[in-house]
């Protein structure tokens, strides 16, 4: 019988009689649940969050049979039955206010269907709190609450400051009740993509044990390398059968495109289940975790502040930005972070920073594909087409093609972009060139205004200046004045120099010098 493989399989225990493979995490589950009390978890999306708090949920039940062979069988010996309160946010669209009201109704109008209601409550807040007491009256064990993606409505409203204020004061009194409850609850896990700080949802919530950073958890979603050697050795002989490559070069490209997650400073790097479950099942490598979910929001936030796109690649920041989001704040960083586009790549403790990059080689080239069509005058569906027109362009030798395509990119830039024009060119030249260092080697410095590139070929050398407002002329003298060519100067292959002159009246290249060394 072939291996069933859990892709967006949520539910613990029909994955158990369905017979998926399952990575065993009961051991850190068992730990979570009999350590402390109140916890929030931030993981990305699609890294196993629901499976885990379904998990905790089947654990808390005292569904014995469940967790036959798994860790959790030898570790619990009581197998209590608790009453289990199960939010999960995550499958409603929120771009209303009675969008959440009406999420939160449906689900306590279910939980009062189970231990009664009181006409005295008025309001989902307030029937939360009556459900608790009763649930914990009438069972006589104090009760497990889990909520999934708490943060969903406040993340579809970024941008939106006034639905934004109506999520947060309607989730900040909702989740009040876990603090106001407090002697009849046994457990609660708040999980979600972010964590909103400051006057937002948790700040009245200061009794939540945040593990997001927490080395004792830090494996807790996400599979690692041993959990791989443990559970897909053989699938990973099959995945190297059926792509022609070896066991070392499939392991090696498996490490490439979805490992690479850290979450604190110290943990072990940790693949990207989704994309990694997909692989296995599909036979084949492919950018699975991104193409399920564009980060739209995130580049909106970009564009809002002006970001300059290079900057992703040299972010160093401490934990209080990385811990949560100040809805007011203007760095987009902290969500980027936390939606798993970004991970803990160094740390510096002599000064308590942290040091941020792209995880994988799936995160960062589709990051970069998404961005394109975003900021340069190019569909969707033609941005691949291009990148790979570029591409050949270069290898051909084929300068002048090259040049006209560029100009094609930068055509139709809004004129809202006037006063951050020279941000706008910056980064529409960093997308282009980083999505083309996929494929051929680029070399480049950056920095406001201008940017230092060389790209070589099998063939060809190009080293490019870019001017705005000056003139290609002065771009070409400073390639010869600061000596960029000379380390190609017994080089066999053809050495381009090459002027480019950005125009801020045209909005587009204005000229171009091109010299062979």
């Amino acid at each position: 019988m072939s291996k069933l493989y859990p892709v967006g399989v949520q539910n613990f225990e029909g994955l158990i009689h369905d017979g998926y493979v399952y990575v065993d995490k009961t051991a850190q589950v068992y730990e979570l649940f009999n350590t402390n009390k109140y916890y929030f978890l931030s993981r990305p999306r699609r890294f196993g969050k629901s499976l885990l708090l379904s998990t905790i949920e089947a654990y808390a039940l005292g569904k014995k049979d469940l967790f036959k062979g798994l860790a959790l069988e030898k570790l619990e010996k009581d197998w209590t039955v608790y009453p289990v309160l199960h939010l999960d946010l995550n499958t409603q669209k929120y771009d209303t206010p009675e969008s959440l009201t009406n999420v939160l109704e449906e689900n306590v109008q279910n939980w009062e269907a189970l231990y009664g209601s009181s006409s005295g409550e008025i309001g989902v807040a307030r029937r939360f709190q009556g459900i608790i007491r009763r649930a914990c009256e009438q069972t006589g064990r104090r009760v497990v609450i889990l909520i999934d993606e708490y943060d969903k409505p406040m993340l579809q409203a970024i941008g939106n400051e006034a639905l934004q204020n109506e999520y947060r004061s309607t989730l900040k009194a909702f989740y009040g009740a876990l603090k106001s409850m407090d002697g009849c609850i046994r457990f609660a896990l708040l999980t979600g993509v972010t964590k909103f700080g400051k006057v937002s949802v948790f700040s009245d919530l200061n009794n939540l044990m945040d593990i997001s950073m927490d080395d004792r958890y830090a494996e807790i979603c996400g599979i690692s390398e041993k959990e791989i050697h443990t559970c897909f050795e053989e699938d990973i002989h099959e995945l190297a059968a059926a792509t022609g490559m070896s066991y070392e070069e499939t392991c090696k490209e498996l490490k490439t495109n979805y490992d690479g997650y850290h979450f604190t400073e110290n943990a072990i790097g940790m693949y990207n289940p989704f994309s990694l479950l997909n692989t296995f099942a599909n036979r084949r490598f492919g950018s699975y975790w991104f193409e399920t979910g564009t980060p739209t929001y995130l580049v909106e936030l970009l564009k809002l502040h002006h970001f300059p796109i290079e900057d992703l690649e040299h972010i160093v920041t401490s934990q209080p930005v990385l811990d949560s989001i100040d809805t007011a704040s203007t760095d987009p960083i902290p969500v980027i972070y936390q939606s798993g586009y970004l991970t803990i790549k160094g740390y510096n403790r002599m000064f308590e920073n942290y040091t941020l990059g792209f995880p994988n080689r799936e995160v960062e080239q589709g990051f970069f594909k998404f961005l394109l069509p975003n900021y340069a005058s190019v569909s969707v569906s033609k941005s691949p087409y291009q990148i790979q027109c570029f591409v050949e362009e270069i290898m051909a030798g084929k300068v002048d093609d090259f040049f006209e395509r560029l100009k094609t990119m930068f055509a139709d830039i809004p004129y809202e972009l006037a006063r951050d024009r020279e941000v706008h060119y910056q980064n529409i030249l960093y997308i282009i060139f980083k999505l083309m260092g996929f494929y051929v080697q680029v070399e480049y410095h950056t920095n406001r205004g201008r940017i230092d590139l060389v790209l070589q070929t099998q063939d060809y050398v190009y080293i490019m200046e870019f001017k705005l407002n000056g003139s290609a002329e002065e771009a070409l003298a400073q390639i010869r004045a600061k000596g960029y060519a000379e380390p190609f100067a017994k080089d066999k292959r053809t050495v381009y120099r090459v002027g480019v002159n950005f125009s801020d009246e045209i909005r587009n290249i204005q000229d171009i010098k091109i010299e062979t060394l």
